[in-house]
């Protein structure tokens, strides 16, 4: 893995041991390698082969019930060793690290790339040597176990859950001087986003920042929207909730239109989700990304769809075909223009997608395992898109 030197020292022959300081919302990797959730940032660090955790008096027993450490350490009784060690009454978390430093025999550190700068310059402060990786410090997080296929597939039934709801309020609604109107009041995006997320709180996960985007709105792909829905045009619903038992996430995209579509909306669904099939039939273990993800560039192309960009930005298709999923929304590996073979147990979005203003905006989005033998689906609902 690829790393930088916080420092112009000259490395020393001892391993860096990872370090983390984060909280398990914010930190996949303390999420991973601790397995359950803490919401202030804590210290971990693994010297040989086991993992410790610092947590403080509110943590400490049930990290000891509920955490996949080897060791749960007392922040309490670090902070008194601490005080005693560098003879002052104030210390902090650097004074903290440094202590379990000296009685750990570490010289060296390994930390992700999101570790906290302020932190970062203290220990160098101190003396230490920290090496920085680019990303995670667990690269094996690309390649997923059985068991956390499930709880990925579980975030995807929560995600099936919140775009059904969607669904239901947008089938349910009628029309009235072009606007959709749901119980007698206006239908916005607003308050569709809100139906999705409450049905994936009551599924148990949630849903932040999620899309449900009309009309030109859905032209710019992670526009969450605003204001009134209308009849006639096409509406992208994008769900990606993370479990609140697991952390783990699902991420789904379905777009549907209430009304009459006209012949061009119906070509751009249908360009989409062809583009989509054949991308999911491309994937498994060994094959490269890029491949994936030139394979809908040649589909689009093909039926007659452009990609153009000028002083407002671009039209057609500008993203990437697909990025990793797991404890993060977006993480290792992607499936864009990066050349990536794709590795078998990964998990992969495959969401193609055309914006043309004027038009509307249309992605179709599931998730796959990679497997031998080609994609395996991770999620599951149905593609019916116009509503009556």
């Amino acid at each position: 893995m690829p790393k930088k030197k916080a420092t112009a020292k000259r490395a020393s022959k001892s391993p860096a041991s990872p370090l983390l300081f984060a909280d398990t919302s914010k930190s996949a990797d303390q999420l991973y390698v601790g397995g359950f959730g803490v919401p202030d940032a804590f210290i971990s660090f693994k010297k040989g082969r086991k993992w410790f955790a610092v947590l403080n008096q509110l943590e400490f027993a049930r990290g000891l019930k509920e955490s996949k450490f080897d060791e749960i350490l007392s922040l309490e009784e670090w902070l008194e060793m601490s005080r005693e060690k560098f003879q002052r009454a104030k210390v902090g978390y650097p004074e903290v690290i440094a202590t379990l430093a000296s009685v750990f025999e570490i010289s060296r550190f390994k930390v992700p790339a999101e570790f906290p700068s302020s932190l970062a310059f203290k220990l160098v402060e101190l003396g230490f040597e920290l090496d920085v990786c680019d990303g995670t410090l667990f690269p094996n997080r690309e390649v997923k176990s059985e068991e956390e296929l499930e709880k990925i597939r579980e975030g995807n039934r929560c995600s099936a859950i919140g775009i059904r709801a969607a669904e239901k309020a947008i089938r349910k609604s009628v029309v009235k001087k072009g606007k959709l109107y749901l119980d007698g009041k206006v239908l916005t995006s607003e308050r569709l986003r809100c139906l999705i997320e409450i049905a994936c709180l009551e599924a148990g996960a949630v849903s932040a920042d999620t899309i449900a985007a009309g009309g030109d709105q859905a032209c710019d792909p992670h526009c969450v929207g605003s204001g009134p829905l209308r009849s006639n045009e096409l509406i992208i619903v994008d769900v990606f909730p993370r479990v609140s038992r697991t952390g783990y996430h699902g991420d789904m995209t379905r777009t549907f239109l209430k009304g009459k579509a006209s012949d061009a909306q119906k070509a751009l669904v249908a360009g989409v989700f062809e583009a989509q099939q054949k991308a999911i039939k491309a994937v498994k273990t060994g094959v490269n990304g890029r491949d994936v993800h030139g394979q809908v560039l040649e589909t689009f192309a093909k039926l007659g769809y452009e990609t153009t960009r000028d002083e407002n930005g671009a039209k057609g298709f500008f993203h990437g075909t697909g990025h990793g999923l797991g404890l993060e929304v977006h993480e290792a590996p992607r499936v864009s223009i990066a050349s990536n073979k794709l590795k078998r147990n990964a998990v992969v979005t495959i969401e193609p997608g055309l914006y043309y203003p004027g038009l509307g905006g249309c992605r179709i989005e599931d998730v796959v395992a990679v497997r031998d033998e080609g994609a395996e689906l991770l999620s599951d609902l149905h593609y019916r898109w116009q509503l009556k």
